[in-house]
């Protein structure tokens, strides 16, 4: 797939890591990814526009520079995942090990945030 935009898609478990990876490119917006699978692909600057993500595997993907704009991430994997430079400042209910990916340059915003420190099972209060 070469430059393909699902909009308004309804694409509940659809295993995306088996497309063939030479010069795949892909966008959503306002697309249902309930349980979708994007282990191992090379997704930079895909864009997931008001998407719903609710337990997608993102497992061992490149999404350097992907933006997640208005997306649910609620009990997404992201696993040894390239997340350099990716845009998750509208983006909600992910939970992300700073130690197990890489986020270097990733913009997150206020309280979004503290999905990058739920694992420490801490408390923080507004």
């Amino acid at each position: 797939m070469q430059d393909v935009t699902f909009v308004n898609c309804k694409l509940l478990g659809l295993q995306f890591n088996q497309c063939k990876g030479f010069l795949l490119r892909l966008d959503f917006e306002n697309c249902q990814l309930k349980l979708s699978t994007f282990y191992k692909l090379k997704l930079k600057n895909t864009r997931f526009i008001n998407c719903n993500l609710e337990e997608a595997d993102f497992s061992e993907a490149d999404l350097t520079g992907a933006v997640f704009e208005h997306c649910d991430l609620l009990q997404a994997t992201f696993m040894h995942t390239n997340l350099e430079k990716a845009d998750l400042r509208s983006a909600s209910n992910y939970s992300i090990h700073p130690e197990t990916n890489r986020i270097r340059n990733a913009r997150f915003s206020i309280p979004g945030v503290t999905g990058l420190l739920a694992q420490y099972d801490i408390e923080i209060e507004w």
